[in-house]
């Protein structure tokens, strides 16, 4: 799947968090690679203050290192995720 570094696709990103059990916090701080994952919590925070292609590249990150039941989300957020996570992305 080739990603697309764009506003709308950033927002398709988020889509599937809001579906999804995890809360995505935009926040400041200086994390070791963008983000950080409370798991117990289930909220991922994302630095703020990245750019277009930082936010996505650590939404894409965390996308494939968390679970997320598949049955919570809309069809097209359902494919989306299932494409994303199991195929190898072009950067």
């Amino acid at each position: 799947m080739q990603v697309k570094y764009s506003k709308h696709f950033l927002n398709k990103l988020e889509d599937i968090f809001a579906e999804s059990d995890y809360i995505l916090r935009y926040e400041k701080g200086s994390f070791h690679s963008g983000y950080c994952i409370l798991r117990d919590t289930k909220i991922a925070i994302v630095n703020k203050y990245f750019p277009l292609d930082g936010k996505i590249n650590a939404l894409l990150e965390i996308l494939k290192s968390i679970e997320i039941d598949p049955k919570g989300l809309s069809e097209k957020n359902r494919s989306l995720l299932l494409e994303l996570t199991q195929t190898k992305l072009e950067i």
